[in-house]
């Protein structure tokens, strides 16, 4: 077919719309519940974060159902289809997603919705487990030697010195000066194994509190 007779195709007002069956949009519905619902276990799988956040899991799967409600009728109609892509250029999204894989998530479960919108089920069905593999083999391979602690540490002003002595390589993130004394929260790299390390703070003299916690995202 030359570029002409594809033009000619795609105004010809005979194929502006094609009707949509029941069969078509449950089958459309139920091909994206299933593939979502195994994103939706990729993602509980996968997740590496601080605090798993169930309703945005959820909201994976209802994404991907409101998208392929969206896309069925854009699928079959032009006009509706041209209307639809000047309506969602105006959407903006207020809420911030900080950790990268949840875009991915999202972008997963969109692109889900739009694919079974538009008949391709093949494609979803699998496509889907194959980005899965993938994604869980990075999850579970080692790219980094140490990984991301947050270390706070409560102590008299005599003992600063040797504070600052016992964990060398660190990043300030806050410190607080009170009359009991002085709270340090600092950023360090260690290997899980390594964590014991921490025993020692405490027993340097002056030093009442010693706390590490995991992190895997910016601290404001």
């Amino acid at each position: 077919m030359t570029l002409e007779e594809l033009i000619q195709e795609f105004l010809n007002p005979a194929n502006a719309y094609q009707a949509l069956t029941v069969e078509r949009v449950l089958l459309s519905l139920m091909v994206t519940f299933g593939v979502t619902l195994f994103i939706f276990y990729m993602y509980r799988k996968t997740f590496s974060g601080v605090i798993y956040t169930r309703n945005f899991n959820v909201g994976l799967v209802l994404t991907g159902l409101v998208v392929t409600l969206v896309v069925l009728p854009i699928s079959s109609n032009i006009a509706l289809s041209l209307g639809m892509v000047g309506a969602l250029s105006i959407v903006r999204f207020r809420t911030a997603i900080k950790d990268p894989a949840d875009i991915v998530f999202t972008f997963w479960a969109i692109a889900v919705g739009i694919i079974s919108g538009a008949g391709l089920y093949m494609i979803a069905i699998v496509g889907s487990p194959v980005i899965g593999l993938f994604m869980f083999v990075l999850s579970r391979a080692s790219f980094r030697s140490n990984d991301p602690y947050l270390l706070v540490v409560n102590y008299s002003s005599e003992a600063e010195e040797a504070v600052q002595k016992a964990v060398p390589k660190h990043k300030l993130r806050s410190r607080t000066i009170n009359p009991a004394g002085v709270e340090l929260i600092l950023e360090v790299r260690m290997k899980a194994k390594d964590a014991s390390q921490v025993d020692e703070l405490l027993k340097i003299k002056g030093v009442s509190n010693a706390a590490l916690v995991s992190y895997n995202a910016d601290v404001a």
